[in-house]
């Protein structure tokens, strides 16, 4: 029987579309953009799935009465306060305008009561596990124990897509949970860590390690409040590391390599072919400009209030390589203006940006995905910057299934 799943932040549906794949039933979804007006991803969303059982409301001011029971959720929970583009001195964690929405997902965990769904799937981005920048691992701290109390056990790991052949360069942490009612948690507290971790789990199932350190073992002790303002404070490094498990307030954790020996897929091989818009390539009178922002560069800067300070950082490749995986789509990539940061392919024709199929194939999205009238290619390429590689969730989704039979 199918697994009833609630897709939180669903953006324009990564989860949905790695889930679906497994045999999962997408039985109610919720996207809202709180900073605009249009609901772009949403409209995305509704456009492909429809619009039975999607909320387009503020996941905060839906009642959990109103979210129909489900064996799963999962979703990527708002990542700015963790995201590197912001830096980790003024992250501001769990209490970040955003990252409140992580107790959004407590909330319906914890007012679902006996009806909490069995398996938790979320991901962010892996500056989660040690911020922020004054106690290192905090907030990851915090939502374990949270999720401790509610009778979950986690395990984790920070999955860079390309190490495991997909086409971009892409790290991010997904964590499954599996409430004390499941067989997967009653087998967890009669095995071996390191078997779970490193063979049994279902993340090592789908994405294979080997360990390149000693396993790390420590408990989260204290209340929520009491983490909150002592866990781990003024120390240099996070304790938590790439790959670990959470049981019974008891935390495992490791550092831990890919083992993969399989098919790699570049950046050469979702290039399009065929003619490309005209819009897409650099032109001439900017392309001192392009080379001036993705070179490296020692030079004084002055501020607007007129204090003067030096300025370093090192070159970009540029153009992009096209015989590795691609670099981290962010969510600036659209529209021509010169960028550091927006890809830049060497193509035939001359020098151009990446189109919109090229950005969804980058994270295995299906062609034009994301295309609809009324909506730009900028925020297409937006879409891409916040979205999930879909193959990651795929085969986890998969190796749960499996789990699931045994």
């Amino acid at each position: 029987m199918a697994l009833k799943v609630a897709e939180l932040f669903a953006g324009v549906g990564g989860f949905r579309l790695g889930l679906e794949k497994n045999g999962f039933k997408i039985i109610w979804s919720n996207q809202w953009e709180p900073l605009t007006k249009t609901q772009h991803a949403s409209m995305v969303y509704e456009k492909r799935f429809g619009k039975e059982n999607h909320s387009n409301v503020d996941i905060a001011l839906v009642p959990t009465d109103d979210i129909p029971d489900h064996d799963l959720l999962c979703g990527g929970f708002p990542c700015q306060d963790y995201s590197v583009a912001t830096t980790l001195n003024n992250s501001r964690g769990l209490i970040g305008r955003k990252g409140v929405l992580w107790w959004s997902i407590h909330r319906i965990l914890n007012e679902k009561g006996n009806n909490r769904p069995k398996y938790l799937f979320l991901e962010n981005v892996d500056r989660l596990l040690k911020s922020p920048a004054n106690q290192r691992g905090r907030d990851f701290a915090v939502m374990l124990q949270s999720l401790n109390e509610l009778g979950y056990a986690i395990e984790w790991r920070v999955i860079n897509a390309a190490e495991y052949g997909m086409p971009q360069r892409r790290r991010r942490i997904f964590f499954l949970g599996y409430h004390k009612s499941t067989d997967i948690y009653k087998k967890l507290t009669k095995m071996d860590i390191n078997k779970w971790i490193f063979e049994a789990g279902v993340i090592t199932n789908a994405f294979p390690i080997s360990p390149k350190g000693e396993l790390q073992n420590f408990d989260l002790q204290g209340d929520l409040v009491e983490l909150t303002n002592k866990f781990n404070k003024n120390k240099k490094l996070s304790p938590f590391l790439n790959t670990g498990l959470m049981i019974d307030g008891k935390v495992s954790t490791i550092k831990t390599e890919p083992n993969y020996e399989g098919k790699e897929v570049m950046l050469r091989d979702i290039i399009q072919n065929g003619s490309i818009d005209k819009t897409f390539f650099i032109k001439n009178e900017d392309k001192d400009k392009w080379e001036y922002l993705k070179g490296a560069k020692k030079e004084k800067r002055v501020t607007k209030t007129g204090f003067e300070y030096n300025y370093s950082e090192g070159g970009m490749i540029y153009p992009d390589r096209l015989n590795k995986p691609s670099r981290t789509i962010i969510t600036g990539e659209g529209g021509p203006s010169p960028s550091r940061f927006k890809h830049v392919i060497k193509t035939k024709q001359g020098l151009r940006r990446l189109t919109p199929i090229e950005l969804e194939r980058l994270n295995m999205f299906p062609d034009d995905h994301t295309k609809l009238e009324g909506i730009t290619d900028a925020k297409r390429a937006f879409f891409m910057g916040n979205a999930l590689v879909v193959g990651i969730v795929e085969k986890i989704g998969n190796a749960l299934n499996i789990k699931l039979k045994q």
